[in-house]
């Protein structure tokens, strides 16, 4: 009784000796406000800076015509001349090496992810999970050397076999290269860089799924897969949707390792066995800006300004698709 009268003087006397009541603010958190608001803005300011040096570095192609005296690599062959002309085939040669890559990648990180959280003995989804995370360590000229070196040799013959009995389907026509140097080992070469990142974030959205769910699931007689579509699946559609959207982002920039694989050639083409692929933005700047000068170099710029372009289009479209999700 004498505590609970102590402690409603106390309530009642402080309105009374300060007024209204303040929110006593130590020193650390204002040092980490302060810290992370500046971290928020010098993102912003980074990404501002690095759009307005590609505006401006790439301005004089945006508009001029790509004259004769550009090195011929620059222009698109049959296409229209000028700075869309040639950037055309390199924006279709990036948008369907990544689609190739989420089309391989997508179902076996999303498979390979369920495997660690749901179906495989816990030592062996540690080790297994340590080494799908050990692969976003590898750098990305090494998955290029391995790709042209020895994944290339050795799809030869399967790509010679696809390309003789489904030559049916537009994907497998025309003629199969011998070297394996196409647009089907980029896409595999990039499918393999991007399955950490899908099986990693997949893996942590399907552990957080609510143990009651699942236990509910299974209660009611449900299988182990039905359990998995009906209450893990729903769950964790906007976490896998996340994921394959971060993978994309990094399919659409990846630079050497497409640079290494693929044969320069300016062509909108479907064909991916054929050794005349269209080039990605990325790797064209990687194999001609080293020699550009010039209006040359201000156009492998501009094409820069439109990946950047590329990049920010589908992170957004991502982000906003999350949102109505989350809604």
């Amino acid at each position: 009784m004498s505590s609970t009268k102590s402690s409603m003087e106390r309530t009642e006397a402080a309105p009374a000796s300060g007024g209204a009541s303040r929110t006593v603010r130590r020193p650390g958190d204002t040092i980490f406000q302060t810290i992370s608001t500046t971290s928020g803005a010098l993102i912003l300011a980074t990404l501002a800076a690095v759009f307005f040096f590609l505006l401006i570095q790439g301005s004089e192609s945006l508009v001029a015509p790509i004259s004769d005296a550009h090195d011929a690599s620059l222009r698109a062959g049959a296409n229209p001349p000028g700075f869309w002309g040639y950037v055309a085939p390199l924006v279709f040669g990036t948008v369907w090496s990544s689609v190739i890559a989420m089309i391989i990648a997508l179902p076996v990180g999303v498979g390979v992810a369920l495997f660690i959280s749901h179906f495989s003995p816990r030592r062996l989804a540690v080790s297994l999970g340590f080494l799908i995370d050990l692969l976003a360590a590898v750098p990305s000229v090494v998955y290029g050397l391995w790709g042209i070196l020895v994944f290339a040799p050795v799809a030869g013959p399967l790509y010679a076999w696809l390309n003789e009995y489904l030559a049916w389907i537009p994907f497998f026509g025309g003629q199969a290269t011998p070297t394996g140097k196409n647009m089907m080992t980029a896409g595999i070469v990039l499918a393999i860089m991007i399955l950490p990142i899908i099986t990693a974030l997949s893996r942590e959205i399907f552990l957080q799924t609510p143990r009651l769910n699942e236990e509910a699931s299974l209660a009611l007689g449900a299988t182990r897969w039905e359990m998995v579509r009906m209450a893990v699946f729903p769950y964790a559609s906007s976490g896998i949707f996340a994921a394959s959207i971060l993978a994309l982002g990094r399919a659409l920039g990846e630079t050497m390792a497409v640079t290494m694989v693929l044969s320069s050639a300016s062509i909108i083409s479907f064909e991916v066995l054929t050794s005349q692929n269209p080039m990605t933005i990325a790797a064209s700047i990687a194999k001609r800006f080293p020699e550009a000068f010039g209006t040359n170099s201000s156009t492998l710029i501009a094409g820069g300004l439109v990946l950047f372009a590329i990049t920010l289009v589908v992170n957004s479209l991502g982000r906003w698709v999350i949102a109505r999700r989350a809604k």
